[in-house]
């Protein structure tokens, strides 16, 4: 009997004992918060219903929670606890940090993709790499180079192509374009290497590909609602498990090929000035292949998808809240060609009746995670960030070609992202003698489901339809 049929005996095994226990165990009373817990298979029934939205499901229960926390049960009573209370993230991520590791369940279930990375370990080891990498990001220096780059990345890629896009009034995918954005700022920022990933043809790039696959098999394990099945698969080297397998050892190859050039290139000129942060943990002497490698995959995995997720929700949302819009191109043509925009204290609206930067409350919105923990690279985000905002907004007016009401799914792996899109986009054409600047248009299908509940779309990308207008 083939493995495959194994699997499928097995499964049919359990399928039995699933409705039988959800039809005829007792369950716990459910509260307005909480689905029904059965016994063994606790809230399986509720979490394998609502697969494809969880996100938007485990966020509706926290919402309806008088402590703002819930408790879900799965098989084998594996218990996770979803809280929105700022109190409680505080206790976690800070008062209470050495009481809450990352534990031996989340280090083994992201090993394969991470390996010993500063995301997936603990103790003196996560402090050690704290120390290091610490001392890198501080750098005068450091800062200057990244800023040299993304403005380089601005100018001489991102620009051109949406101009070009703009004058002939083409479609693109404004997330897919930010994302080759930023994994060519991470890949030059990291480790020296351009791999050129946003050009006009917008080639085809394997590392980043296999790269975003091994994040969401990984992730996806956590989702898993029989959790021993990823290591059945994985112990049997078939299906995902199989493909991640495969992902990580072509991207640890390339890792090691990437230090392998850059110790050739530090050995051939010791004189070097070692600007990218793969150079400086060389030339302070960590050159262990494994520390190095789990350095890199840590640093992509913290430089690409981050930025360029925030950035295509902040057009979304700008491009839904035109007022704030108005108030930032002020600023910008304030500021005039000017890369540097100060973050301003306030609360909202000032005296004046100007829209200020508000920094929220690190606990009640842990996007840079908090404490110890908190992101080294805030500052260089924020950074990269206002440059690729202030480039576009001067050039373009980014406007949704999707349904008026219809919003893009919030997709959580390693990171958080729109839902991908579809390989056909479809083109909203307009009358571009209306505008008086260039005009980009970006658009692409948004499959709508769940309309009724909360007029989500199961595939987004970000489809704009894109042009500045400044009367």
């Amino acid at each position: 009997m083939s493995t495959i049929e194994l699997l499928a005996s097995f499964s049919l095994l359990l399928v039995p004992l699933f409705f039988y226990l959800t039809r005829n165990s007792r369950s716990k009373a459910p509260s307005k918060s909480n689905p029904k817990s059965y016994p063994l298979i606790g809230s399986s029934a509720a979490i394998f219903a609502n697969r494809n939205r969880t996100t938007q499901w485990t966020s509706d229960l926290i919402q309806s929670s008088p402590t703002v926390t819930v408790v879900l049960r799965r098989f084998l009573d594996d218990t996770r606890v979803f809280t929105g209370n700022p109190a409680n993230v505080q206790h976690i991520l800070k008062t209470k940090f050495y009481d809450y590791e990352k534990g031996s369940k989340s280090r083994q279930t992201l090993f394969d993709f991470l390996g010993n990375g500063i995301f997936n370990i603990d103790g003196d080891s996560w402090k050690f790499q704290r120390q290091v990498s610490s001392h890198e990001f501080n750098t005068k220096s450091l800062r200057k180079f990244m800023a040299t780059v993304v403005d380089t990345e601005v100018s001489q890629r991102l620009i051109p192509i949406l101009s070009t896009a703009a004058a002939n009034n083409t479609v693109l995918d404004l997330q897919d374009i930010l994302q080759r954005f930023a994994f060519d700022n991470i890949c030059k920022i990291a480790f020296g290497h351009d791999p050129a990933y946003l050009l006009p043809d917008l080639p085809e790039a394997e590392f980043a590909k296999t790269f975003d696959d091994a994040a969401k098999i990984s992730s996806g394990r956590f989702a898993t609602l029989l959790p021993f099945l990823w290591k059945i698969k994985r112990f049997l080297n078939i299906g995902s498990e199989k493909r991640l397998k495969e992902a990580c050892s072509y991207l640890r190859e390339f890792a090691r090929n990437i230090i392998k050039e850059k110790k050739q290139e530090l050995s051939n000129k010791p004189s070097l000035e070692t600007v990218d942060l793969l150079s400086r943990f060389l030339s302070s002497g960590h050159s262990d292949e494994d520390f190095v490698t789990d350095i890199v995959i840590s640093f992509i995995l913290a430089g690409r998808d981050t930025t360029s997720a925030a950035l295509t929700w902040y057009f979304w949302l700008l491009s839904q809240n035109p007022e704030i819009e108005k108030e930032i191109l002020r600023e910008i043509k304030d500021k005039s060609e000017s890369p540097v925009y100060e973050e301003r204290a306030g609360d909202g609206v000032s005296n004046d009746g100007k829209w200020s930067f508000v920094g929220r409350d690190p606990y009640s919105y842990p996007v840079f995670q908090a404490g110890p923990r908190i992101c080294l690279g805030k500052d260089m985000a924020f950074l990269q960030m206002k440059r690729v905002v202030a480039g576009i907004l001067r050039r373009f007016k980014v406007v949704p070609a999707a349904e008026d009401g219809v919003e893009p799914v919030f997709v959580s792996f390693a990171t958080s992202k729109m839902e991908g899109g579809f390989p056909e986009p479809t083109c909203v054409k307009s009358s571009l003698s209306e505008y008086e600047d260039e005009k980009l248009l970006i658009s692409q299908h948004l499959k709508v489901v769940e309309r009724k509940l909360h007029q989500f779309a199961s595939h987004g990308g970000l489809p704009f339809m894109a042009n500045r207008d400044y009367s």
